[in-house]
């Protein structure tokens, strides 16, 4: 654990590949998950001799509209740079990206500053037969990749992770990325430093962060390590490092580069942009195109249906279960905050169970699981009676009137009966009712689980308890 007198300083940069059906520059197909290797493919994308590269509107547009999400400031003029360096996945020795000019300027996210978020391209895939030869697969050589980049201003693993998985909810909300870590794309690198006073110590950028839990286990790891560095009279180096899964640690990989090591320069084979003249790019038409954002969805539930902020969470992370349940609570009477708590309850704890996760495989529908829920708020099922009858819902469809009818479900509210049932599992079970009168509170619960067997769920808890209580007084 990092010494409390040590500040980390945590910035984060975080490549996306974008969803458009074209690749960055050229026509070839962004497919991430076509299997063939080299089959997406052109002279534009293998930087053959004398090609020349096209924009894609489409990747631009996206960016914009992320940059809005994160009320940050829309460039009007930009331009795209080459940045110099060399390596087998990168066929022109140079990468399209943007540096002086980028396509979003600050912003905000998960109580975190965004410095800028800009458009560039992909890189060619690496294997490697150890040591034996590497291959090189260039499909996704040239796909649109946005890259955010935050101001150093995290100062914990947690608070990353909470950064990355929320940016990676509003590229899905947007509909701009699939963002699977797991898959490739959305990759996350963490410039770390720690200091004991307020200016910065020395930062170091770990890579291969391939999942949630690797970003906050890398950046543990790293403060805790360029501590016991610091500690040992050393000195932390500027550097590379990567991130081993295996060994739960980072290691050294190279020299960190600094931007001039790049010289970027503007490319000259692709056109500045002024934003404001070209249609698809003005803010007020792409404002419009705007959802209702992750946070935006949480205030509001909080507002309109009072739930409790676990089964919102996971409403907000699934649109097909939040769009099931808002068409439940469109369903429901006068009192909606008191409907859809019960509802929220029975859907995120078993009939999201039931379907595997899944809301899509079941045979339940919006419609029939309102009345399931105003049946259980009504009294006329008891909860376990109304478990029983959202499986079948779930597995076979059906009208929970019905199949309450059929299976002899519906609660038994009938006083004169429950009273006589109570009587009788007294008569039954008298050394159990006497251990009660001797103070042994859970003999009750077994006298009550004893009349709910006899019904098979289908009596009224509240009246057996008050009828028990009734006849062999309350627990002492």
């Amino acid at each position: 654990m990092t010494d409390t007198k040590y500040t980390p300083t945590i910035g984060l940069e975080i490549h996306a590949e974008l969803k458009t059906k074209t690749k960055m520059f050229c026509d070839s197909p962004n497919d991430p998950e076509e299997k063939a290797p080299n089959v997406n493919i052109c002279p534009i994308c293998m930087a053959h001799p004398g090609t020349l590269p096209v924009p894609n509107k489409e990747a631009i547009r996206h960016v914009l509209r992320v940059g809005i999400a994160l009320n940050g400031v829309l460039a009007d003029f930009t331009e795209f740079d080459r940045k110099n360096y060399f390596y087998p996945d990168i066929p022109k020795g140079y990468q399209i990206s943007q540096y002086q000019f980028p396509l979003v300027s600050g912003g905000q996210l998960e109580g975190a500053e965004i410095t800028r978020v800009h458009l560039e391209e992909d890189t060619a895939r690496s294997s490697h037969d150890k040591g034996a030869y590497s291959l090189v697969d260039f499909n996704r050589a040239g796909v649109p990749l946005m890259e955010l980049v935050t101001e150093p201003v995290i100062e914990s693993a947690e608070h990353a992770g909470r950064f990355a998985r929320e940016l990676q909810l509003l590229l899905r909300y947007l509909g701009v990325s699939d963002a699977n870590m797991e898959k490739g794309e959305m990759r996350v690198e963490a410039n770390i430093s720690i200091s004991t006073t307020k200016e910065f110590g020395t930062k170091v950028e770990v890579k291969n962060l391939n999942s949630f839990r690797s970003v906050e286990r890398a950046i543990e790891y790293e403060t805790q390590r360029q501590q016991e560095v610091i500690e040992s009279g050393g000195t932390v180096v500027q550097e590379t490092r990567g991130w081993d899964e295996n060994k739960q640690e980072t290691f050294s990989q190279r020299k960190k580069e600094s931007s001039h090591d790049y010289r970027y320069f503007p490319d000259p084979d692709l056109p500045k942009l002024k934003l404001s003249e070209i249609k698809e790019f003005k803010k007020e038409d792409l404002t419009k195109t705007i959802p209702e954002l992750p946070w935006e969805k949480r205030k509001r539930y909080v507002e309109e249906f009072g739930i409790k902020s676990e089964d919102m969470e996971v409403f907000v992370r699934d649109p097909d279960l939040a769009k099931f349940f808002e068409e439940t609570v469109g369903h429901a009477g006068s009192d909606i905050k008191s409907f859809a708590k019960l509802a929220s309850n029975y859907l995120t704890s078993d009939l999201l169970g039931l379907a595997g996760g899944d809301i899509r495989t079941t045979k339940a529908t919006p419609e029939t699981f309102t009345r399931l829920v105003a049946m259980a708020a009504a009294g006329e099922l008891s909860s376990r009676a109304a478990k029983d009858i959202l499986a079948e819902m779930h597995e076979h469809g059906g009208n929970p009137e019905t199949l309450a009818e059929e299976k002899g479900l519906l609660q038994q509210n009938d006083e004169d009966e429950i009273r006589a049932l109570v009587q009788t599992i007294i008569d039954e079970h008298s050394d159990v009712v006497a251990d009660y009168r001797a103070g042994k509170a859970s003999a009750l619960q077994f006298l009550i689980g004893q009349a709910m067997k006899a019904t098979r769920g289908a009596a009224n808890p509240k009246l057996l308890v008050k009828f028990f209580e009734q006849t062999i007084g309350k627990n002492p």
